[in-house]
């Protein structure tokens, strides 16, 4: 097949409850023109009159998230702002509803016929859709036509699929909507027991991750002001179309083939897509290795059903547009010795037990694969393996199972100005003995898991760093997830829309990893709409989450500083052990300094654990319940709460639903104010400080 040139995109490769809690009010978007209007193209006809555009970030006014999140070439602008004769669903966060998965829990709904109208705020050649359409009735998904002109100009189709959408079920969930419980041993909320087998559900159960998205060259530039328009033509398999937004943008042309390397289709590679090209890329890596050359991938879309073991080379494309790596997911004869049971398309370094892979170089081409189901054992990454002293740069990586998974020992790992969405489980995730690396400029959205993860498994990572990435709307799990590990930091970055069971940041000592050590830093984040439902405690959780499962988080020191908490679905902080080990595991030595809390749907900090923690300078307004929320271990003793919090000033709060500052002097150092459950209450959309 060929590479998404324009007008026409390519076809489709084949023709973990009961409601959460009330829906909060989303952020209300702030118009934002674009620079002055620049000619449009000869043939394009004269734009009609539009309303002005309403640019965000992660839905959100960008002045309130300046300097946090990825650099991005593109503009954001949600469907809800735009002119259309659909209906708006949402605002709401209750999962398992198409509005809950949406970039600011809002959407369009277009039936047959019907459409939404972006208006350009700036030059654009190229544009993403984000959005949803239904499953087929026995799983598998569908596709379906989307009209999409410019200017009233004649209509081009992107083919919208669900093939790559709709999992059911509990852990690690299924395609099939019809399938009774998965696990009819476990306990389950929807009737607050463990049933056991025979026990029927409502099917389709717990259905979740609705969106995709599809790019699209217009094949022409068009000057700010033209309009967009997107169309669910009359007589499309799909009964409803869900828009979530458009990211516009100006993409530049292909990269000529650089000096000092060799493409891959002199070696044979089809840029087509219609044959085999991994022998093609096999004999290109292994010529240029021999001759010190850099590997080029041309524009085109080339077809890679397996893995591509990479070391002492460098992968350069045409850009991500235009250069294509796409595969299928390929069912092994036998399982291999890590227990996969499927191949595809993926650039791997080494096993680290054979030594790991060095000086890896990929940048500027994407990575499509075809995962559409979540088995753990499988390696079906875009990119995975050990790769040290290496760099990842202006990749796209889209419906393959994790983006980047690293499986250390391994180092010095840079990871920059990529895009990762759509996959069934994280985007990145550093596990185990991963040192000296980072993951910067780069956005996620619509992951399955954790959209960036350090997991220290057996082995601590050391020393990496989270800087400046946007995350949205990971359908399960967390934003950003730190389990174990030492001198770690997470900065700068920006996390909207966690669904489920997860939250924004996410501390957890869990999952087999080794102890937190000597620095942990979080600070300068902003998060938006956090602080989620979480299934099995039936409890809201908090934007920023500590969570001391497997042992004490006792032994780092650990700051988070100049954060900006915004419209917090739950609590702003939660510090929480499970049940079973609240006797067991403490959390102590966290200190909060200087951040922003705006709007709380209950607490400003919720305490399930005992421990202390520290708080200067924290500023709270629009509390929707009390500001401290102290169970401690929930032995509720004459001597108070298990959990101390220390009160080194500053922090002061306006709009609380109780009398005087979040942080009362009464409430000190270990009062037990324990309210489980609070009422939510919806604070207003976040605005400047």
């Amino acid at each position: 097949m060929t590479r998404p040139t324009s007008p026409f995109p390519p076809p489709s490769r084949r023709a973990r409850a009961r409601a959460a809690h009330p829906a909060l009010v989303a952020a209300a978007a702030v118009a934002i023109l674009a620079g002055g209007a620049l000619a449009g193209p000869a043939a394009a006809s004269a734009a009609p009159a539009a309303p002005a555009p309403v640019v965000t970030r992660a839905a959100l006014d960008p002045a309130l998230v300046a300097g946090r999140g990825a650099d991005v070439g593109f503009l954001e602008q949600e469907a809800e702002n735009a002119a259309t004769n659909g209906e708006v669903i949402g605002p709401d966060r209750t999962a398992y509803t198409l509005p809950a998965e949406a970039s600011g829990r809002t959407a369009v709904r277009l039936d047959p016929g019907e459409h939404v109208e972006f208006t350009l705020p700036a030059t654009a050649n190229a544009i993403t859709v984000r959005y949803s359409i239904p499953d087929s009735p026995g799983g598998g998904g569908i596709t379906a036509p989307l009209e999409v002109s410019v200017d009233g100009g004649p209509a081009a189709t992107m083919t919208l699929t669900s093939e790559y959408a709709w999992l059911y079920n509990q852990y690690p969930f299924t395609n099939d909507p019809n399938a009774g419980l998965l696990h009819p041993d476990w306990w389950i909320t929807e009737c607050g027991c463990v049933p056991g087998a025979g026990f029927e559900v409502q099917k389709p159960f717990r259905p979740m991750h609705f969106y995709d998205e599809q790019r699209m060259l217009l094949g022409s530039t068009y000057a700010a002001g033209s309009v967009v328009r997107l169309t669910a033509p009359q007589g499309t398999d799909a009964a409803w179309t869900v828009i979530d937004l458009l990211d516009s943008e100006l993409v530049a042309p292909p990269t000529a083939q650089p000096d000092g390397s060799v493409s891959v289709t002199t070696f044979g590679a089809d840029p087509t897509g219609g044959r085999d090209a991994a022998p093609a890329f096999r004999t290109a890596i292994r010529y240029a290795q021999r001759h010190d050359l850099t590997v080029f991938i041309p524009a085109g879309t080339f077809q890679v059903n397996e893995h591509l073991i990479v070391d002492d080379i460098t992968i350069r494309g045409a850009g991500n547009w235009h250069s294509i790596v796409r595969g299928e997911e390929v069912a092994l004869k036998k399982p291999t010795a890590d227990g996969s049971v499927h191949t595809g398309v993926g650039f791997y370094g080494k096993d680290a037990t054979a030594g790991g892979s060095s000086n890896v170089h990929l940048s500027d081409f994407a990575i499509e694969g075809d995962v559409r189901e979540r088995i753990d054992t499988d390696q079906v990454n875009g990119v995975g393996g050990a790769m040290s002293d290496s760099t990842i740069d202006g990749l796209h990586i889209r419906h393959t199972k994790v983006g980047l998974w690293f499986d250390g020992p391994m180092h010095d790992l840079t990871v920059t100005d990529t895009i990762i969405v759509d996959q069934v489980a994280d985007a990145v995730n550093f596990h185990t003995g991963v040192t000296a690396s980072s993951v910067s400029n780069t956005f996620v959205r619509n992951t399955g898991d954790d959209g960036l993860a350090m997991w220290s498994e057996r082995l601590a990572n050391a020393g990496n760093t989270f800087d400046r990435n946007t995350v949205q709307t990971p359908t399960l799990a967390n934003g950003i997830a730190i389990y174990g590990g030492t001198d770690t930091t997470v900065s700068g970055n920006l996390v909207a829309d966690p669904i489920r069971e997860g939250s924004g940041i996410h501390v957890g000592s869990r999952f087999g990893a080794e102890p937190f050590t000597g620095t942990l830093s979080i600070a300068d984040n902003t998060t938006v709409r956090a602080g989620t439902y979480e299934l099995n405690w039936n409890i809201g959780l908090g934007a920023i989450w500590f969570y001391a499962l497997d042992r004490s988080i006792d032994q780092a020191d650990i700051r988070v500083t100049g954060d900006h908490l915004l419209d917090n679905t739950y609590n702003a902080i939660m510090l929480v052990s499970d049940w079973p080990v609240k006797d067991l595991y403490s959390i102590s030595g966290v200190h909060f300094e200087d951040l922003r809390i705006d709007g709380t749907g209950t607490s400003v900090v919720s305490a399930r654990v005992a421990g202390s923690a520290s708080f200067e300078n924290v500023d709270a307004r629009n509390v929707g319940a009390v500001g401290v929320n102290n169970c401690g271990t929930f032995h509720f003793t004459p001597a108070g709460s298990e959990f101390s919090l220390v009160d080194l000033g500053g922090n002061d709060s306006s709009g609380v639903n109780t009398t005087g500052p979040w942080l009362a002097p009464w409430e000190l150092p270990n009062t037990i104010t324990c309210d489980d459950r609070p009422p939510v209450v919806a604070p207003p959309a976040p605005s400047p400080w």
